[in-house]
């Protein structure tokens, strides 16, 4: 399961990072505010057709979103669908892609160090090690030479596009049992047209229908697919670490850069992307075992009858694995490697 996870992990990260140069490419006839909102526009109708046209079995197996998720999902909508892709956008538009790519790597950083200290997440040496070669590479590829506000403000507005997603991971990760489409399609549905209704009142220009389309595209591919594979791995792997497989999105957002905008490498570029690979190399090669208790819990999610799902079935629960149906853990003491999933949340 958690090599399954890292698969998700790292898929999605490749959806986001190749997104980012294409972004680029679009900036030079879309606004940046009105691209934020065809992006997440182009997500939630997507996934809301793919959604539609699922098989009964495959809507059987997730769980839907309840009235408690609401709030967490809320919050998740505002910082990542609305301040995080015009903070961004803005940023792109003020630095070139490649040095934009590998500033997203910061995203990571910030959802780490908000699930450690907020919502109390596992950290171990190991862990803050590699996220630490993360962060000095980061450093590496964006310092700008002369510190003058003309240079540093793309840079920061890219950073603080992280900070808010780092927030929306967070939060996200509360909800991340229910169905990932679900949450991303109503993320896109809400943040969308939101995004557009700001930038036309702030007077964009509609650009012609093939930039629309494009820009549709990108949105469901790169913010859409690319949010429900990060949210499934979520569940697995916690927040801190699956962002930490997510951090992969630069390197490929920067190689995408190269071709697409004729922009070409330098010895910083690739000293910097060695040390934040070392960092991500660290996290994947984790290794956490010792005896930890499972309190009692009832709750709904897609699962299998693993370790943790052992419970007895009624007759209207559910045919066939995975399924997903309320059921209830007991209580539980035992030793095995795990990862702060959805149910490894526990104080070390």
């Amino acid at each position: 399961m958690r090599y399954r996870a890292v698969l998700l992990a790292s898929a999605a990260a490749g959806l986001f990072g190749l997104s980012t140069p294409i972004a680029k490419l679009l900036l030079s006839e879309v606004d940046p505010r009105l691209l934020a909102g065809l992006f997440y526009l182009g997500s939630g109708l997507g996934l809301a057709a793919l959604r539609a046209g699922l098989a009964r079995s495959r809507r059987a197996s997730e769980a839907p979103l309840e009235r408690h998720d609401l709030p967490w999902l809320a919050g998740a909508i505002l910082f990542g669908g609305i301040l995080g892709p015009l903070l961004l956008m803005a940023g792109l538009s003020r630095t070139d892609a490649a040095t934009a790519s590998l500033l997203l790597t910061f995203e990571g950083i910030a959802t780490a160090l908000i699930s450690w200290f907020a919502f109390r997440e596992n950290v171990n040496p190991r862990v803050a090690t590699g996220m630490s070669l993360i962060v000095v590479g980061g450093l590496a590829v964006s310092w700008p030479g002369a510190a003058d506000l003309g240079s540093l403000l793309g840079p920061t507005l890219v950073i603080a596009a992280c900070v808010a997603w780092g927030i929306d991971n967070n939060l996200t990760r509360k909800v991340a049992l229910a169905d990932p489409i679900q949450i991303a399609t109503l993320k896109g549905l809400v943040a969308g047209p939101v995004n557009i209704g700001l930038a036309l009142a702030g007077g964009a220009v509609v650009p012609r229908p093939g930039a629309v389309a494009a820009a549709a595209v990108v949105g469901l591919l790169g913010y859409g697919l690319s949010l429900v594979l990060f949210i499934a791995a979520l569940r697995d792997l916690g927040a801190a670490r699956t962002s930490a497989y997510f951090s992969t999105a630069p390197f490929l957002g920067a190689a995408g850069a190269i071709p697409l905008n004729g922009e070409a490498p330098s010895l910083r570029l690739v000293a910097a992307g060695a040390l934040m690979g070392l960092g991500v190399w660290l996290h994947l090669t984790e290794k956490h075992e010792h005896e930890h208790r499972h309190d009692p819990v009832e709750h709904t999610h897609r699962h299998a009858h693993d370790r943790h799902h052992r419970h007895a079935h009624g007759d209207h629960d559910p045919p066939g694995e995975p399924h997903s149906h309320r059921h209830a853990h007991a209580a539980i003491r035992h030793s095995h490697r795990h990862l702060p999933d959805s149910h490894h949340r526990h104080r070390h």
